[in-house]
């Protein structure tokens, strides 16, 4: 006779016991799962197939059952889809810059040839002031100098940026243009620094050539493989330096500092940098352990897409700047953001990486909210403008 069956309610519960304890699962891409043994003495895995669930415990493969461990892949699924985002909302002031009062009106509007600014007037203490959190004592107003950046981060040249500017009426140099950049990137890349993303567990590294001042150096890219979230880079010499694989270890610190955790898999290519990297920073004797694939790539190579195609997009628009100035330009700092926060993926249904990693940023310009959010520590920075 066979044995009996294990009511699925049972079933049920012991998988939302696993579930609850967080360690017994850990989830390698979207279709796979590792679940611990209650023996400790070992793991089983749960395959996504056909629509359902497949393990590898005897009671689902002899039984023909949901088992414990479906289940708790199930929940701890559902967890994860109801982690609330980390939103980020526009600032609306409503206080008076001097007295804190909520009692203003609007008393018309400020005129200079870079825009109109709205003034208020504070009836507790009869002062007038304006408010323009982030752009303080900027000559340009937030919409031409945001413009500015949409601009040249989705492939326009410094130059051609300023071209294009002269046309809705803001006459600016390309060298202003590059000033915006430098102040604004670095604002933004501090505050965004301090928000995790909930990156999955399947990295990729890889690396690819850029000019800066003219010569040849590698950027190294580190890249979630499911949000497409770009976690960290850094810019070394040569790739085949001795010096390699403490850039590729700085690389991969990086990666465990913005999210918080090491990949349970990393993805590169067969540069023997990163195994020394994935040595000093990943591997650990004690579970869960990192594991390194190294995929050597080959032309048509479809197992590498994402990577390429993070890859081309950098490589394209490094052509248009030509060449970098400095390794620790904010260009690169600026497209991170760029390509993180703001430039919808085909590959990811229309979102940004940021959107599909819990971070949601809201208003119609996202960079006027960036700006405000990082530029606001408390109301003693709001200044008259």
């Amino acid at each position: 006779m066979c044995p009996e069956k294990e009511p699925d309610d049972s079933r049920l519960m012991k998988g939302q016991a696993i579930c609850k304890l967080g360690s017994q699962v850990k989830r390698l891409d979207r279709e796979t799962y590792h679940v611990k043994s209650q023996s400790g003495h070992g793991r089983y895995t749960v395959i996504k197939h056909d629509g359902g669930w497949k393990c590898s415990c005897p009671d689902h493969i002899y039984r023909d059952v949901k088992c414990k461990h479906i289940w708790a892949v199930e929940f701890s699924a559902k967890l994860r889809e109801i982690v609330k985002p980390r939103v980020i909302e526009p600032i609306d002031v409503h206080g008076c810059i001097y007295c804190k009062s909520d009692r203003l009106i609007k008393w018309g509007i400020r005129h200079n040839r870079y825009g109109d600014i709205q003034k208020f007037s504070c009836k507790a203490c009869g002062r007038f002031f304006t408010i323009n959190l982030g752009f303080e004592r900027m000559k340009h107003d937030p919409q031409g100098i945001t413009a500015a950046m949409q601009l040249y981060f989705s492939g326009e040249s410094l130059r051609n940026t300023a071209k294009s500017l002269k046309l809705i009426g803001v006459a600016v140099s390309h060298q202003t243009i590059y000033n915006w950049i430098r102040k604004y990137m670095a604002l933004m890349d501090k505050y965004l620094a301090q928000i995790k993303p909930q990156v999955s567990d399947v990295w990729r590294a890889d690396e690819m050539f850029l000019k800066i001042k003219g010569n040849k150096k590698y950027m190294y890219a580190l890249l979630d493989d499911e949000t497409r979230f770009w976690i960290a880079k850094e810019v070394a010499g040569d790739k085949f330096s001795r010096e390699a694989p403490e850039y590729a270890s700085e690389l991969f610190r990086q990666g465990k500092e913005v999210a918080g955790k090491k990949p349970l898999t990393l993805i590169t290519d067969g540069l023997h940098a990163y195994e020394l990297a994935y040595r000093r920073e990943f591997y650990a004797h004690q579970k869960p352990v990192t594991k390194h694939v190294e995929h050597v790539t080959w032309k048509g190579d479809k197992g590498n897409q994402k990577m390429e195609a993070f890859n081309g997009t950098v490589r394209s628009r490094e052509k248009v700047m030509r060449s970098l100035k400095r390794e620790d330009s904010p260009i690169l700092d600026g497209y991170q953001i760029f390509h993180n926060h703001m430039r919808p993926h085909m590959g990811l249904g229309g979102k940004t990486p940021a959107e599909v990693a819990g971070i949601e940023i809201k208003g119609e310009n996202k960079w006027v909210t960036i700006i405000q959010n990082a530029s606001k520590k408390d109301s003693s920075q709001f200044h008259k403008s």
